[in-house]
């Protein structure tokens, strides 16, 4: 048996690790921060149908849907009827998200030189760009 740590386990904790840190410090924003990805994505993108928000937000559907609920229910986005397919929901940000993500930007920033003063963001770039290959495989 090798003495390597599984990779699969390792990034798991690290994951976890991550997304609690941020968590905090979005906290006093009232997101999370995969809502917070969701806004700021509407934000980058305009609005999206849902199943093309969760796989620019790297979610399953089910999971985006989970998220966008309480984000509609607090007025951050409009969930509406699709104009070609009438079956298709798609996410409209609101003014009031905007105003979200602004307020929540510096406790973003917070988490992100947090995270940043330990793993270099180059760092983090090559391994996205190489664990891109397992899904390509």
């Amino acid at each position: 048996m090798s003495n390597t740590p599984c990779a699969c386990t390792t990034l798991r904790r690290v994951t976890r690790a991550v997304t609690a840190a941020y968590d905090a410090a979005l906290a006093p924003s009232g997101l999370r921060v995969t809502q917070f990805s969701v806004l700021r994505t509407l934000a980058r993108l305009g609005p999206l149908p849902v199943t093309r928000l969760a796989a620019e937000a790297a979610l399953d559907r089910s999971t985006m849907g989970r998220n966008l609920d309480p984000l509609e229910r607090r007025g951050l986005v409009r969930i509406a009827v699709g104009d070609a397919d009438q079956r298709e929901r798609v996410a409209h940000l609101t003014a009031t998200g905007e105003a979200a993500i602004e307020a929540a930007l510096p406790y973003w920033h917070e988490a992100q030189q947090r995270v940043t003063a330990l793993v270099e963001p180059s760092a983090l770039g090559a391994l996205s760009d190489r664990l891109d290959a397992l899904r390509e495989a």
